[in-house]
């Protein structure tokens, strides 16, 4: 038998050849489409992900102007208090978490004293020899001059380094500028950033509002009697610390009552959809008086954070 193959204008090559075009053709239809699903799927990702964090946002924003209304209330009983104690409130299905600190318990980075300071470092896991160069060369940053303190650090150290910068010799503008100073690293920030502020004008922190790592900076206070003390003063009812009958007492036997407080708070508003998306708002706001907005606190500081 002899085999030859159709010629090339014959029906059956030609349906061969049509057969292969068909299966080009649905193979690329196929990629097409797929490409289309994946496009449309991202894009739901997206724009979902987008209405999540957005709502979540706005529910943190309304914790914010809650945290001003209890802040805002003149009755003792009923006002918020600023000591770091947690409130909750649930806004169109979302979980809202807030905290507020008075910043007079936080360590003022430029009016705190070298035990304050050397304290605050100390607190946090830092050896007492670097603590005190610490305390020295943040007393260095902001004094008018150019003499060094006894552990400090003045212009020659910061270029015997290779840093590119001196000392402002003035105050700190903001809080991260302390990551510029002699000795400081980012890791070191992050400890004591939850205890530092630029606000409340105080040489020392006041133990009625003061977060952990203030507490510690506090002479004689340990890990355990700080936790101890904050555990039981966010226990106690609103006002009863402004009376001095709370019966705490610091490591020298003083009192812990509230001395007057001031008017700038750290808030922290946490919103939590049920399906897991959230924000965080850190915001320090000062009360009193009436902003352009027409708001009765004004936003010294902003910073949020989204977590999907």
């Amino acid at each position: 038998m002899n085999l030859t193959n159709p010629p090339s204008g014959s029906p059956r090559h030609n349906r061969g050849v049509a057969f292969v075009l068909v299966l080009w053709a649905i193979a690329m239809l196929s990629v097409l489409l797929g490409s289309f699903a994946l496009v449309a799927r991202t894009e739901g990702l997206q724009s979902r992900h987008l209405f999540d964090t957005t709502t979540a946002r706005y529910a943190a924003e309304a914790g914010l102007n809650l945290a001003v209304y209890g802040l805002s209330k003149s009755d003792p009983q009923q006002k918020w208090v600023a000591d770091g104690r947690p409130y909750h409130f649930v806004f169109d299905d979302v979980e809202v978490e807030i905290s507020l600190t008075d910043d007079s318990g936080k360590i003022d980075i430029n009016a705190a004293d070298s035990a304050s300071l050397k304290n605050l470092f100390v607190g946090v896991g830092v050896e007492e020899e670097r603590a005190e160069e610490l305390a020295d060369a943040v007393q260095d940053w902001r004094d008018p001059d150019d003499l060094t303190s006894l552990h400090g650090a003045e212009r020659d150290d910061y270029r015997a380094v290779g840093l590119p910068y001196s000392p402002r010799n003035a105050p700190f503008e903001t809080l991260s500028e302390i990551q510029q100073v002699f000795g400081m690293d980012y890791d070191l920030y992050t400890k004591i950033e939850p205890a530092i502020t630029m606000f409340s004008g105080r040489s020392t922190p006041s133990a009625a509002y003061a977060p952990m790592e203030a507490m510690l900076a506090i002479p004689g206070m340990t890990p355990d009697l700080a936790q101890q003390l904050i555990e039981q003063r966010q226990q106690l009812a609103p006002g009863l610390l402004n009376q001095g009958g709370s019966g705490l007492t610091l490591p020298d036997g003083t009192p812990l009552m509230a001395d007057g407080g001031g008017l700038t708070y750290s808030v922290k508003s946490r919103a939590k959809l049920p399906n897991g998306a959230s924000t965080v708002l850190d915001a320090t706001i000062r009360m009193g008086g009436m902003n352009s907005a027409g708001r009765p606190f004004v936003v010294l500081r902003w910073r949020d954070d989204e977590n999907a």
